[in-house]
């Protein structure tokens, strides 16, 4: 299973969250879009996944500050345990043995970030 993992700011709008994705490697063959709880009701990702045609996973943020990531964001890591919730939520979400097939990639505003895991499912 595919799984594309995002986080993004406030204030995102679906164009940034379109184009972090599809700069990850698009939509074909995802089986569903992950984020940290708190962001999992955005109204930008709601749009997207229903674009997308997959349903939203939400992982929360405790889950999150446990996974490891080869992208590091200090700010990131402050805030959320991890170095790119992206990386973290596609991989929480794609199962135990998930491995990152597109690591982080940032919108051209800065306000989206896409990575793209592979696994077995949770």
């Amino acid at each position: 299973m595919k799984i594309a993992g995002l986080g993004f700011k406030k204030d995102v709008t679906l164009t940034s969250l379109r184009e972090a994705l599809l700069a990850a490697g698009g939509p074909d063959g995802l089986a569903a879009i992950a984020t940290v709880s708190d962001k999992a009701g955005a109204a930008a990702l709601k749009q997207l996944a229903r674009e997308c045609g997959v349903p939203i996973r939400a992982i929360p943020a405790d889950v999150l500050a446990g996974v490891e990531t080869p992208t590091q964001s200090e700010r990131v890591a402050e805030r959320f345990g991890t170095g790119s919730v992206a990386e973290a939520a596609a991989l929480a979400a794609a199962g135990p043995r998930a491995r990152l097939v597109a690591t982080r990639v940032v919108s051209q505003d800065r306000t989206a970030t896409a990575a793209i895991a592979e696994g077995d499912g949770a």
